[in-house]
């Protein structure tokens, strides 16, 4: 249902691409607006700039706690903690907090596709978008991936399918989310520091399965034990896929989604399964099975034809920092997954290789435990590369399990990964951490990876060719 926000006093509290959306919107709708962020106006000069010409009250550098006291109603990015003073004194006044998803579903009548969980999601809800397009559908992807569905509401209000990928903080906020089909992809601890507990991370992902609608679809890893018993009592009709090929290996007739004799095959509806043979597909390891996997079954779900899916699913690449072949040096290749921001996603990019690790890690940890990842990798990775301010707390799990050295800086850690490895090996940026101590984001990250790997390449050329 649209919100009538017309004369009444909205906070935003963070001045992101989410925030910035949220402002642009409620301006136009007349609502008296405010914005904090406790980041400095040199620091959002960009995103303040979106905003010029619009009548906006902007606090920048601090919380003004009067614009709480004032507010009637609260929008949060994603990336603001629910347990802040402000916000929590409003909500027990009555104030409703919402995110900017929120707001654009309040307007939107079509049919949404949300996909969420710990890894993949921006994978699967890029796939899902590229195969419905090449499908001959108009679908709409926004969200966590990148783009506010605000940003893109006309082009969504238009669409035959809409394609969000879900946070587990934008779950918090949006509670009218209710898609067709929604997908949860799996489950591993990941922002503790903002959920508390594995348990109430898992709950929160959950919800928004909880939330599907009665007539629709909940695709969902078999395989992932946490996911399987959080989906067990929804409502919708639940899609099952395995990637493992062990969980659904005798499916004898029932929907779901599965890996075989090194094909995908998928079943959404009585009748034979699907077959859709991996020869071709670019995208590698058993993660990726998870989300074409998925993928697939939306897609047919939203009526794509297989044989058009075919075509989509071989002519997709990837995403950059996702896994990503950067370079190769003196018989060793360098791999990166900048994007692997949680213990779970590199144990997932480690198990993606039969050769030898050589594996540069660490950054912000968010409240991980590092434990398992230390023993996941002992026997498979040859020696780790520590970096940023998880680093000693990564050498301590490490230890007398992988051979760990420090290096301060990313150019460092490529030249001590390289001096680590021998012709066979691999090199892998994957850091089970988040990048804000060193860079400004993942992709940043990624790209001094990659420039460092093309020096050490460029060095290595002009040495053998003295």
């Amino acid at each position: 249902m649209m919100r009538d926000v017309k004369g009444k006093r909205v906070l935003i509290v963070g001045l992101g691409k989410s925030g910035a959306a949220a402002a642009r919107f409620l301006s136009a709708r007349g609502a008296s607006l405010a914005v904090v962020d406790s980041k400095s106006p040199d620091e959002l000069r960009d995103a303040a700039g979106s905003l010029k010409g619009l009548d906006i009250e902007l606090s920048l550098g601090g919380s003004d706690a009067k614009l709480f006291d004032s507010a009637q109603m609260i929008v949060a990015s994603p990336g603001v903690p629910g347990d802040l003073p402000g916000i929590l004194s409003a909500a027990a006044r009555g104030v409703p907090v919402i995110g900017e998803l929120e707001l654009a579903l309040s307007e939107l009548e079509r049919p949404v596709v949300a996909i969420t969980g710990t890894n993949g999601k921006t994978t699967t809800t890029t796939l899902v978008g590229h195969l419905l397009r090449e499908s001959g559908m108009r679908a709409c992807v926004a969200g966590n991936i990148g783009t506010p569905l605000l940003d893109l509401l006309d082009e969504a209000m238009s669409a035959d399918v809409v394609v969000l990928e879900v946070s587990s903080f934008q779950i918090e906020t949006t509670p009218s989310l209710s898609p067709r089909i929604g997908i949860l992809l799996n489950a591993t601890p990941d922002h503790l520091d903002r959920h508390g507990s594995f348990d109430a991370y898992v709950e929160c992902k959950a919800a928004m399965i909880s939330n599907v609608k009665a007539d629709g679809f909940s695709i969902f890893n078999a395989a992932d034990d946490r996911v399987a018993s959080a989906v067990a009592a929804v409502k919708s009709r639940l899609v099952p896929f395995d990637a493992t090929g062990r969980v659904l290996a005798r499916n004898e007739g029932r929907i779901g989604a599965w890996y075989e004799d090194g094909d995908l095959l998928v079943r959404v509806r009585q009748g034979d399964a699907v077959r859709f043979p991996l020869s071709r597909v670019k995208l590698e390891g058993m993660h990726n099975r998870e989300n074409m996997l998925a993928a697939l079954a939306a897609a047919m779900l939203c009526g794509a034809e297989p044989s058009k899916l075919r075509r989509a699913l071989d002519a997709f690449s990837g995403l950059p920092h996702r896994m990503e072949l950067v370079g190769e040096c003196m018989g060793v290749r360098f791999y990166d997954d900048s994007k692997g921001t949680n213990v779970g996603a590199t144990m997932r990019a480690i198990e993606a290789f039969a050769e030898p690790v050589v594996l540069i890690a660490g950054g912000l940890s968010k409240g991980a435990d590092f434990a398992s990842l230390a023993v996941y990798a002992e026997g498979r990775v040859k020696r780790a590369v520590l970096i940023g301010e998880a680093a000693a707390d990564l050498e301590r799990a490490f230890a007398g399990k992988v051979e760990s050295l420090r290096a301060k800086t990313m150019e460092e850690a490529v030249g001590l990964a390289a001096g680590a490895a021998e012709p066979g090996d691999v090199v892998l940026l994957s850091p089970a951490c988040a990048s804000f101590d060193m860079f400004r984001d993942y992709a940043h990250r990624g790209e001094a990876f990659t420039g460092a790997v093309r020096r050490l390449s460029e060095k290595s050329d002009s040495v053998a060719a003295l």
